[in-house]
């Protein structure tokens, strides 16, 4: 069975490469030879701040109309975005050299603020028909292209101002697939159409690539004065150029910025564009250690599991071939989990958290399952910019009602009384989110100080707290409500008046504990690199069919875990193994967060200031806690239904 499982979501990851159905990130346009085309502009970004910057914070050429914001949604709007229009004009299957405009002389904060781009490694991102800017150096793919570099020979800094730009073109005619869109950022839906509708469908030109080669040129500021926007410019025949002909970012210095345009056809069909932004450096490797990885827990995981089901049989059918006298007598005489009758569903130390917890982390995990699977059928591609995220807040506000109903139910079960629901709803709703929020503060007025465009602004803050207070907030407690009319989950044995004693050991039982996370750790860390990668260094991530994996097999291997354990607590006749089967799972954040740790150190050490840091951090505290959450629940959930089982099998009175 959980081989059908693996080779169906390995047949899910990979379906990206059939023709018969595509689910774009948004609809096909069709451009007529000579027609304008809009080009717009990102934020500036680096691996070495992590602080996003607007692009018309630096002396660049403004277009002619005013600078205009494109509409963001909210996902964008956390992670940093900012789109603006620029004033690079493309007109389809035009090859033309033009100029922009020549800045004033530059003063000392522009002199400053350009070498400080340029040192942190700050890339302009620039975007035509949704697709990012590419460049080639060194045979390595980037996205954008930077602010400027500074040159080991002469030790100056030269910013980058003209640009070769090459857009790869697909002549349409009627290629059998029909694209059904809401807009440049909108979903798309693709089919197979009958010619009929083929042939009612204009021909015209397709955009299906987009790169760039950054060049520094010093061109005669006399001469370039006397042109005007968008007139012809001499096109630059090599790039890079010698030093002393590139453009050198100093005091009183005016900058002439220009670019040339070249149209090129190619065979790449449209649907096929995203291709080679999606495409992972070394995924041999990657496939090859995801699936090693896979094989090996999955094995290790049924020997586990099979030995448990085993001895855990045997006891339960030697103490049922005993009839009650002998079953009372045994009970003075056997070791282990019979003993503990009595005790193992007393009420746990802090019962009322303990159940918060319980809410969140079956919030978080709903919205962590729910939003792989639409990511792996293709609904939530990478040009779609901040449809993921959105998508995961929207989840997560509207999961309150689960949150709600298990936090509550789990309080009845466990106080016999609903009485206090609504407290703990209340808790429920604000725990997490209110974590989140006190992080995201702290870290804000940082970026504050920066001035950086990943600042939250206050409208968009307002808008999160009018969100939590007015959707999650409410159905929480409607959750909560449902809770108290759902059916109690009555144990199956009593509990007695005096606890017993439990013997004393010579090891801690949380050290075990601890040590039971770095088996659902080793399911999630060749993965995590990859996602860490992916969001740090400005790589895109887009293999969610192994991630789905990976997190099914998270989910099966923390429920084994805490269930091992739990198990083997009860056996030492421990009968408080309600916390320790939550954290038994739950401690795979510890891990989570050591590597984080490990990766900013090792793998980010080109990072640099203690903003960036704290960033880093403050993002991977978050991160953790939402793994301990809803792992942690996992394991609980699993390990309460297994001692419920096994109990309800003993007859006792």
């Amino acid at each position: 069975m959980a081989l059908s499982i693996l080779i169906f979501f390995l047949l899910l990851a990979s379906s990206g490469c059939c023709d018969a159905f595509y689910l774009p990130g948004s609809y096909m346009h069709t451009y007529s030879p000579n027609e304008p085309i809009v080009a717009k502009v990102n934020s500036l970004t680096s691996i070495e701040t992590e602080l996003p910057f607007g692009y018309y914070t630096l002396p660049y050429c403004k277009p002619p109309d005013g600078v205009k914001k494109s509409a963001e949604n909210l996902g964008e709007l956390l992670m940093g975005d900012q789109i603006d229009n620029s004033p690079y004009r493309f007109r389809m299957n035009i090859n033309e050299s033009l100029f922009l405009c020549i800045t004033s002389p530059l003063n000392d904060h522009e002199v400053k603020l350009l070498k400080q781009r340029t040192h942190d490694l700050y890339q302009v991102n620039m975007i035509l028909d949704n697709l990012p800017a590419m460049r080639f150096a060194n045979n390595i793919q980037w996205t954008g292209f930077p602010v400027g570099y500074t040159s080991p020979h002469t030790n100056e800094d030269y910013i980058i101002n003209h640009l070769k730009l090459k857009v790869l073109v697909h002549e349409y005619e009627g290629s059998g697939v029909q694209i059904i869109g809401t807009g440049e950022e909108g979903l798309g839906v693709g089919g197979l159409i009958s010619d009929e509708a083929d042939n009612a469908k204009a021909s015209g030109f397709e955009i299906v690539g987009f790169e760039v080669i950054p060049c520094s040129v010093k061109r005669d500021p006399a001469a370039m004065s006397d042109l005007k926007m968008y007139n012809k410019a001499d096109p630059v025949v090599n790039c890079p150029l010698k030093p002393e002909e590139s453009q050198v970012i100093r005091e009183q210095e005016r900058i002439s910025f220009t670019y040339e345009v070249q149209f090129v056809k190619t065979d790449i069909r449209w649907p096929s564009r995203w291709d080679a932004y999606l495409k992972m450096e070394g995924a041999r490797v990657h496939w090859f250690s995801i699936l090693n990885s896979l094989m090996v827990i999955f094995f290790l995981a049924g020997i586990v599991f099979v030995i448990f089901l085993r001895t855990v049989r045997r006891d339960l059918t030697r103490y049922e071939e005993l009839d009650k006298e002998a079953q009372a007598q045994m009970n003075e005489e056997l070791s282990g989990w019979k003993l503990v009758v009595g005790d193992v569903f007393r009420e746990p130390n802090f019962p009322k958290l303990l159940c918060v917890m319980l809410g969140d982390g079956v919030q978080i995990a709903g919205m962590a399952i729910v939003t792989i699977v639409f990511a792996a059928l293709g609904f939530m591609s990478p040009a779609s910019r901040g449809m993921l995220l959105t998508g995961m807040i929207i989840l997560y506000l509207f999961l309150g009602i689960i949150a709600g109903y298990v936090g509550v139910r789990a309080w009845r079960t466990i106080k016999g009384t609903s009485e206090g629901w609504r407290s703990l709803s209340w808790f429920v709703a604000c725990f997490f989110p209110g974590i989140v929020f006190i992080v995201l503060t702290l870290l804000n007025f940082m970026l504050w100080s920066s001035g950086s465009t990943g600042a939250i602004p206050i409208s968009l803050y307002f808008l999160l707290l009018s969100l939590w207070f007015c959707i999650s907030v409410p159905l929480t407690l409607l959750g909560g409500f449902l809770g108290t009319r759902a059916e109690a989950i009555q144990y199956p044995i009593r509990t007695n008046q005096i606890s017993r004693e439990i013997p004393a050991r010579k090891y801690p039982s949380w050290l075990l504990v601890l040590g039971a996370g770095t088996l659902p750790f080793g399911t999630l860390f060749i993965e995590l690199f990859f996602i860490l990668s992916s969001i740090w260094l400005g790589r895109f991530y887009y293999v969610f069919g192994f991630l789905l994996v990976v997190v099914l097999l998270l989910v099966i291997v923390c429920a084994e875990v805490s269930v091992v354990l739990t198990y083997m607590h009860l056996c030492v006749e421990d009968w408080q193994w309600w916390w320790k089967a939550f954290y038994a799972s739950g401690s795979v954040a510890l891990y989570v967060f050591l590597y984080s740790i490990n990766y900013l150190v090792f793998d980010l050490q080109s990072l640099s200031g203690p903003v960036s840091a704290m960033l880093y951090l403050g993002y991977s505290f978050i991160m953790a806690v939402a793994i301990m959450l809803s792992t942690g629940t996992i394991g609980f959930l699993t390990s309460f239904y297994f001692v419920h089982y096994l109990f309800s099998s003993v007859k006792i009175d």
